[in-house]
């Protein structure tokens, strides 16, 4: 079996201390000398993990939901996220990968929480074994991020933002606009006096936020993300996706699955 091909040096977006791509292969790409690594799965990962770990739940991420999953789950001592549709039909369904439902669901202490994208993203970094600490952003607790990266950049960190992006029917990668906000709300809420070199496509990624900051709502439900959902009776996570810094929290990937981090950047064993 061939070797995957090494990126070219220039898509490690060297010299940027802010660098940000696209999906599983991107994220191999510009996190592996990164300090940080921040993860955006707007729709709906990371917006999940925001919620549970508010609530002090443990998170495991996992790459998808099935047997494996199932099978990881009962050996970490831990409850699998049920699906978004097999919640609807529970009278007191555990959580799932929708964050409207995690809100109200009763509590786990350790969540196994599959999902093609952000979850395995998230896995496949820590896997890799470059040092970086992970964490998962959303619209939620973007202010919540910056502020956890402030000592690390003021420390010379360099973080890696991926946009995780969805998958087409053929298991290509489709780049997700609400993964592109998530990534630019996180740089829009650093301070304005903090001043880093900032790779072209991390740029794009602020820029997009901003144009679209004061009715993000509206632009979350029009994309297609957004569409898919709303047309399948979730329009709930949708808006609860849409709700900007109402979680103040940092969900730090330990060893042992993502906890709520330390306000000053420290990263939980």
């Amino acid at each position: 079996m061939s070797r995957p091909m090494e990126p070219d040096l220039a898509h490690t977006q060297p010299g940027s201390r802010f660098r940000l791509e696209w999906g599983p292969t991107g994220a191999a790409a510009v996190t592996s000398d990164a300090d940080v690594v921040v993860v955006v799965d707007v729709l709906s990962f990371t917006t999940t993990l925001s919620i549970a770990t508010l609530r002090g739940m443990r998170v495991l991420p996992f790459p998808w939901k099935d047997d494996r999953a199932a099978a990881y789950a009962e050996a970490a001592g831990a409850t699998l996220a049920v699906g978004r549709f097999e919640a609807r039909l529970l009278d007191d369904p555990p959580p799932s990968l929708s964050p409207a439902q995690l809100l109200t669901s009763r509590y786990v202490d350790r969540l196994v929480l599959p999902s093609p994208n952000g979850s395995t993203i998230c896995a496949a970094v820590r896997d890799a074994g470059s040092g970086a600490t992970v964490v998962g952003a959303s619209l939620r607790n973007r202010t919540a991020i910056a502020r956890w990266l402030l000592p690390q950049v003021a420390e010379g960190a360099t973080v890696a933002l991926v946009a995780s992006g969805e998958r087409w029917p053929d298991n290509t990668l489709r780049p997700a606009v609400e993964d592109l906000w998530g990534a630019g709300a996180v740089l829009d809420a650093l301070p304005a006096h903090v001043e880093v070199s900032t790779s072209a496509e991390a740029r794009v990624a602020l820029t997009a936020w901003r144009a679209v900051a004061d009715r993000i709502g509206d632009e979350l439900r029009a994309c297609a993300s957004g569409r898919e959902l709303v047309d399948a009776g979730f329009g709930a996570d949708v808006a609860t996706a849409a709700e900007v810094d109402v979680d103040d929290v940092v969900p730090v990937l330990t060893r042992d699955g993502f906890v709520r981090g330390d306000p000053s950047g420290a990263t939980p064993e």
